[in-house]
């Protein structure tokens, strides 16, 4: 059977995004597939990863010597300022930002997500309506990111910002962060069940806002 390991670094935060992970694995996945469940591994230098396993890093510090098929894509997103000058000289301007743009690319192209906002309380929350004017042009610089990259199958998050004239591009995130916590209960399936269909390669065709019961007095 085929091995799964999912990579975290030592921040004391990441066991959640690892746990978040390992649940859509159990509820979502496991019933369709022939794989062992995820292994959680610390990463550190020296790591070596066993032949035909699937690698599926929730973090841009990798050890150096690792190597896996979307290597170059986590070290294009790691280069932030390298990224966000590229950004900038396709014209758009760059800087910190509140929102992501969840993009699930399977085989056989990009699935947009409705977009996650920080709240002033320090949660995220999904969906954030985007207005037309900004829904499309982040669509394109979104997927011309992607191209740039030869971006592999899974979930990415574009963390952005908005002005009344344009968007700001801040970064690129290569994998289903924080803010992808948002979608669970609320997008059908939520990011983590897409970013385990997207690394084994089965099939995504529609992402849906789960109709949400009125909060009861």
């Amino acid at each position: 059977m085929l091995k799964v390991i999912i990579g975290i670094d030592e921040d004391r935060h990441a066991q959640v995004l690892a746990e978040a992970l390992e649940e859509a694995f159990r509820s979502g996945i496991a019933p369709t597939v022939s794989v062992e469940p995820p292994i959680v591994q610390v990463l550190a230098e020296g790591l070596i990863l066993p032949q035909e396993a699937l690698f599926c890093p929730l973090t841009l510090k990798l050890p150096s010597g690792l190597d896996f098929p979307a290597k170059a894509v986590y070290q294009a997103c790691q280069a932030v300022e390298d990224l966000r000058q590229v950004v900038r000289g396709w014209g758009y301007e760059v800087g910190e930002g509140r929102y992501w743009l969840p993009i699930v690319r399977t085989a056989k192209g990009p699935l947009y997500a409705e977009a996650i906002a920080l709240t002033p309380e320090g949660t995220y929350v999904q969906p954030f309506d985007l207005a037309d004017r900004d829904r499309q042009p982040l669509y394109h610089l979104s997927h011309r990111l992607l191209e740039r990259l030869r971006a592999t199958p899974g979930v990415y998050l574009v963390q952005f910002d908005l002005t009344p004239q344009e968007i700001v591009f801040d970064r690129l995130l290569p994998f289903p962060d924080f803010p992808a916590l948002a979608s669970i209960g609320v997008q059908s399936p939520d990011l983590w069940v897409c970013h385990w269909s997207c690394l084994l390669g089965q099939p995504l065709h529609d992402l849906t806002i789960v109709p949400q019961l009125p909060e009861t007095v």
